[in-house]
């Protein structure tokens, strides 16, 4: 059986868009959704503002109407809602073990309204062991401007075979192209000496990046012929991932998986993504 799609729901706009992505993206995979609500107040059944009675049906309306609703536009997708008792971010991260995918909305009910993205869903994103797409409302691409396509951040010099299989299988249930973007940053050197490289040795750099890039997903292309790939180098990683996505249906970026709360779970370049893609970013861990 495919593995579920699990989004988290909590109520907000931000989780109505994600769980509608969910959907969809559980028809492309022919699997079921699975829509979860976290409700931290049911570990111990109380709470100092409302009456205990009634919280976990308050938790339950949450998620069953999102599931109507979803059922509603998708009669004939399968899904199922349930209530964690668990805080938001760990009943999430341990709900997902056994998904195929993890779903969130780009921010909740909490915070201010000027965030990019929120707590639970930056860090539910970093703790993850499945991929988590972080949905932002308004974010989706004009299909009359482009084609369908996929954007992939890619180092040729650590490439990483689970990043680039979920991107091309991704791009593969759209019928998308896939993009291969490699930012590059300058030499640590011309900071040290502190003055800009001129154009032919920036030209002569990029050169050498983009030979890269080319070598690195040479084997790529024999494994996916059937999908469109093309190349994309450009100076600066996370501000060319950003630009890509402006007509990207989806962008997809790796992240080095812990099993331990030690040292930082997200890169910057992976972070910056997060706050500033303008399509859904998928956050793939790897070892």
């Amino acid at each position: 059986m495919t593995p579920p799609v699990l989004a988290g729901v909590d109520g907000s706009p931000a989780s109505t868009t994600a769980a509608r992505w969910a959907a969809e993206e559980a028809l492309r995979r022919d699997a079921p959704l699975r829509l979860v609500h976290a409700w931290p107040w049911l570990t111990d059944g109380r709470s100092a503002f409302a009456d205990a009675d009634a919280l976990p049906a308050a938790a339950q309306q949450v998620v069953f109407d999102a599931a109507d609703a979803i059922r509603r536009r998708h009669p004939g997708l399968a899904v199922h809602a349930d209530v964690v008792l668990d805080a938001a971010v760990d009943g999430l991260v341990a709900a997902a073990a056994d998904a195929g995918l993890l779903v969130l909305g780009s921010r909740g009910l909490g915070g201010f309204a000027g965030l990019l993205l929120g707590s639970v869903s930056m860090a539910t994103a970093a703790r993850s062991a499945v991929p988590a797409v972080v949905v932002r409302p308004g974010g989706d691409r004009d299909a009359t401007v482009v084609p369908p396509e996929v954007v992939v951040g890619v180092d040729p010099r650590a490439v990483n075979e689970a990043v680039l299989a979920f991107a091309f299988h991704a791009a593969g249930l759209r019928g998308a192209r896939l993009r291969a973007v490699h930012g590059w940053d300058l030499p640590p050197a011309f900071a040290t000496v502190g003055f800009l490289p001129s154009q032919p040795e920036v030209a002569e750099l990029q050169e050498l990046e983009t030979e890269a890039l080319s070598l690195a997903l040479a084997g790529w292309r024999e494994r996916y012929p059937g999908t469109e790939l093309v190349e994309q180098v450009g100076l600066g990683a996370a501000r060319t991932l950003v630009a890509a996505s402006r007509t990207a249906d989806l962008v997809v970026v790796g992240r080095r998986h812990r099993p331990h709360d030690l040292g930082r779970r997200l890169g910057r370049v992976a972070h910056a993504v997060l706050h500033h893609a303008d399509a859904p970013v998928a956050v793939v861990p790897h070892r």
